[in-house]
């Protein structure tokens, strides 16, 4: 099963109206997402608290890395350029930190508040070598930038 992206913006949209609680947010957003695709294997946020760190946030999948410096990772490369990073081979990444043993691919977009301040990043784990695409990737980031348009 792969994500209907418009049913899935529309779901997500109603259930965070009005809502401007990051970690609201982040709890709504990595459950819909979840289980909308069986691609998803491990879904979440990691906040942005300051000093180049990300640390988790709400999720779902197994346990993650608890806490991620800019300077290493997947996510701490979108945290640090602000850029989708869309990884078909993890173990291909340079600094790729291994959270849990069964990620193949990876998915990880910026999300920036109305302000244009970091709040953190979405990661997105898949246990399928090359599971991601630039579809994905503009889809989703259509989904959170509208999410976090309030905060």
């Amino acid at each position: 099963m792969t994500a209907d992206y418009t049913m899935l913006a529309k779901t997500i949209a109603s259930l965070t109206e009005g809502e401007t609680d990051e970690v609201s947010l982040m709890a709504t957003v990595a459950c819909e997402l979840h289980h909308a695709d069986g691609r998803f294997d491990w879904t979440g946020f990691y906040r942005n608290v300051g000093n180049d760190t990300l640390k988790i946030g709400p999720y779902q999948g197994g346990h993650g890395c608890l806490t991620i410096p800019f300077s290493k990772g997947v996510c701490g490369a979108a945290a640090r350029t602000r850029e989708v990073q869309l990884v078909p081979d993890v173990d291909a990444f340079p600094g790729h930190i291994a959270c849990a043993s069964s990620t193949k691919s990876e998915l990880v977009l910026p999300v920036i508040s109305k302000g244009d301040r970091l709040i953190g990043v979405l990661d997105i784990d898949s246990d399928q070598p090359n599971a991601f695409t630039e579809t994905d990737a503009k889809e989703i980031a259509e989904i959170t930038a509208a999410v976090f348009a309030l905060v």
